[in-house]
């Protein structure tokens, strides 16, 4: 039985020469050098015995490390320390082998029997600071030593070879270390994949329109998943339930990155595709050679507009899968042909994907997606990616028809609702503005109109509905031909406004509106004002000065059981005045007094860039009075009637009373001529004497009152019939045997307009001449 031996530390004598340690990379006694292929580099660990011993020991937890005997990792430190033990016939102690500072490996001290680890040794020329030992002779079969050198004494030669650099080991280490690696790659990859897909569909569903939501996916997908896309969608595109009838024709809406000729690069597709994988003989492939992706651009010269799908064909077969496919698939083959055109070549492979775009109901289009020769091709995770891409953006598509339709029918609704263009009548020049509420809320309940009465009055009209809504366009349209129905009954401004309230009453409860009806006489140069809680109008005089009118606010239309109070005022010459709806002056930031007065302020500042003998141009007018708006200070939708009074000059009116008798024509063709001889208009005379002794002519016969004759000269010649009869003359075909009826057919053909209006206390007959 061997005895273990505990060997006392001896210091080295004095001057006793101690061998250094070869450097690594030379050849150790009997061995190869250290940095062979058979051995480990410098940065393993040198002689496996002691490094082991060492490392296990210092594996050891603070608390089993302090403690003998512990069997914490005891087996294994228990058999390295009998590997490092002296044996018999080994011809040396271990303290042979000691350095200064004890032993290198797992020595012991004081008799303790608990290993000590080496200590570190770090920095620069820490080396030179340790004596080295000497090294071991190699054993020799001849004699006969056994081969267990202990601690500190392995060389070399007994280290287990390793695998030469760039080699595997061990081939099920290699195996698994690479299966972790394509692991972790195929998780980046899809990564970046989910990453993308987010952000494409979050571009793709920021566009409001069609043409954002197609350009969304072109931006989104080139050159990020693709070199080059086009986008077919159906033509008509159907909107919500609609079903259409037909033949399915898909038009190209957009491309991006396709060269001027898109069969080029098609071709160069086909081509990069062949190049890798060979040609149809085996060959092996080649470089692609044919037009780079550098000269793609968004030119779509020579593709095909329209391609109509033809029923049962491949292409109609793809649709119907909605799946996308590459270019290689069976379904694709043919179909690609059909939706490219007469492409001399179609792309193959996997550098083509077709992918259907599939709305909530039906089939709108197809996308394809393309990569060139300096790109690799799709791989089959791609065809997701392209699902997602094509149902986002089919999906963007319908919602973007539908907003549309909605935007259409709010728009024709608002447009409707106002007047398609204002008229000019005699004396008065007008000018309009409407803006809804916000870019969502396009209808809404503010109006204004401009409606022609007789005697060359017009009627001014601003009103405001509750709400913008449809709802409230609706109340509105009726309101607003209301006000047309009883403004043709020539009825006082507060008349008109206690009718408009009962039939905002009549419309329901809850239905309120404001409103401001006016009058303007350009001969009498007067104005009637009725109020019916609307703001105030503000009238600019021509000095610049901007007033504020102040009339009678009057209760809501809608509340009923008030009355209504309308103010006559002068309309002067050169005077400009404003009809408003509240949403111009009151915000959130604002009440409505002081948006009134910013306003004043306003028009008064606007006034003095013009000349002190000038009013200022109307267009122009509108256009700074809505600049009195401030980014947040759109809270309602506005209307803006605006009106230049210019008046009709006592010199250029003829007005006379006739009673109604045989002999009044003649007496009116007499009175008109010398009119037109006053006013230089004697080539007018034949035709004005004939269509005023035609009209006066019907007055007279049915008159009982004495019947007036008005001419008016202004940029044409008015002239106007008025009697007690409240009967509208009516234009009729007279027969050949009959002996009247032609008395308006003559003025028909002759007058450049004509016209007759009711009145409250008969009607007017009038029509116009153009002054030369």
């Amino acid at each position: 039985m061997e005895t273990e031996r505990v060997t006392e530390h001896k210091e080295p004598a004095t001057g006793t020469a101690v061998p250094p340690l070869p450097p690594v990379g030379t050849p150790a006694a009997g061995g190869a050098p250290a940095d062979s292929p058979g051995l480990p580099r410098s940065g393993a660990p040198r002689f496996g015995v002691r490094s082991a011993i060492s490392a296990a020991e210092a594996s050891r937890t603070p608390h089993s490390s302090e403690l003998p005997g512990s069997c914490a990792g005891g087996d294994e430190a228990e058999q390295l320390r009998s590997a490092s033990r002296p044996r018999s016939g080994a011809g040396r102690t271990s303290s042979q082998h000691e350095t200064a500072e004890g032993p290198r490996g797992s020595g012991t001290r004081g008799g303790t029997g608990r290993a000590v680890p080496e200590p570190s040794h770090g920095g620069p020329g820490s080396a030179s600071k340790r004596p080295s030992r000497a090294p071991s002779p190699p054993p020799t079969a001849e004699s006969g030593a056994v081969s267990h050198p202990t601690t500190g004494d392995m060389t070399a030669a007994d280290v287990p070879p390793a695998a030469p650099s760039g080699t595997s080991p061990d081939p099920a280490a290699s195996d698994a270390a690479t299966g972790n690696g394509d692991a972790a790659e195929r998780e980046r990859r899809g990564g970046d994949r989910l990453r993308f897909v987010g952000a494409a569909t979050r571009r793709i569903a920021r566009g409001m329109d069609l043409d954002e939501t197609v350009l969304g996916l072109c931006r989104a997908s080139v050159p990020a998943y693709s070199d080059a896309i086009l986008v077919y969608l159906r033509d008509p595109l159907p909107v919500g339930d609609e079903r259409p009838t037909g033949p399915v024709v898909l038009r190209l809406r957009r491309s991006d990155r396709i060269p001027d000729d898109p069969h080029a690069m098609v071709a160069a597709v086909s081509t990069a595709e062949r190049g890798q994988d060979g040609d149809a003989a085996g060959n092996p492939g080649t470089p692609a050679s044919g037009p780079s992706l550098s000269a793609v651009s968004d030119g779509t010269a020579g593709a095909a507009e329209y391609v109509e799908v033809l029923s049962g064909g491949p292409l109609a077969e793809v649709l119907r899968g909605v799946r996308p496919v590459f270019a290689d698939a069976p379904a694709a083959r043919d179909a690609l042909p059909e939706l490219l055109g007469s492409a001399p070549e179609v792309p193959s492979g996997q550098r083509a994907i077709l992918a259907p775009l599939r709305g909530r109901r039906r089939v709108i289009g197809a996308a394809v997606f393309l990569r060139g020769p300096e790109r690799a091709p799709f791989e089959p995770d791609d065809l997701l990616i392209a699902a997602q891409l094509a149902t986002h953006t089919a999906l963007g598509v319908d919602k973007a028809v539908l907003y549309g339709r909605e935007a259409y029918i709010a728009d024709e609704l608002q447009r409707t609702m106002l007047p398609d263009e204002l008229p000019q009548p005699t004396g008065c020049h007008l000018a309009s503005r409407y803006l809804p509420a916000a870019e969502t809320a396009r209808v809404g309940g503010d109006w204004y109109d401009a409606i022609p009465l007789p005697g060359s009055r017009v009627a001014l009209v601003v009103g405001d509905v509750m709400g913008h809504s449809m709802t409230s366009a609706a109340i509105m349209g009726q309101l607003r031909t209301t006000a047309q129905t009883l403004a043709g009954l020539d009825l006082p401004p507060q008349e008109v406004l206690h009718h408009l309230d009962e039939q905002a009453q009549r419309l329901g409860s809850d239905r309120m509106a404001t409103c401001l009806y006016a009058v303007y006489d350009p001969v009498a140069h007067r104005i009637i004002i009725a109020n019916a809680g609307h703001p105030p109008p503000v009238l600019l005089h021509r000095d610049g000065r901007a007033e504020v009118l102040r009339i009678p606010a009057g209760a809501p239309i809608g509340v009923g059981g008030v009355d209504f109070e309308a103010v006559e005022l002068d309309a002067p010459a050169g005077a400009t005045l404003l009809l408003y709806t509240d949403g111009l002056v009151e915000s959130r930031q604002r009440d409505v007094w002081t948006g009134i007065e910013h306003l004043r302020e306003k028009l008064t500042a606007t006034a003095r860039l013009t000349r002190p003998d000038a009013s200022a141009p109307l267009e122009p007018l509108c256009d700074e009075v809505l600049d009195i708006l401030g980014p947040g200070d759109r809270d309602d939708d506005i209307a803006l009637l605006a009106a230049r009074f210019d008046g009709i000059a006592p010199s250029d009116v003829a007005y006379w009373f006739l009673d109604p008798r045989a002999q009044t024509a003649g007496q009116a063709r007499r009175l008109a001529r010398r009119a037109l001889a006053r006013w230089d208009l004697e080539e007018l005379s034949d035709a004005v004497e004939l269509l005023v002794s035609e009209v006066v002519t019907n007055a007279v016969r049915y008159a009982e009152r004495p019947i007036t004759l008005r001419l008016l000269r202004t940029d044409t010649l008015r002239c106007e019939v008025g009697d007690d009869v409240p009967q509208l003359p009516r234009l009729r075909q007279a027969r050949a045997t009959d002996e009247g009826g032609r008395g308006l057919y003559l003025v028909n053909r002759l007058a450049r307009r004509w016209g007759a209006t009711r009145l409250s206390t008969g009607k007017v007959v009038w029509f116009e001449l153009p002054v030369n």
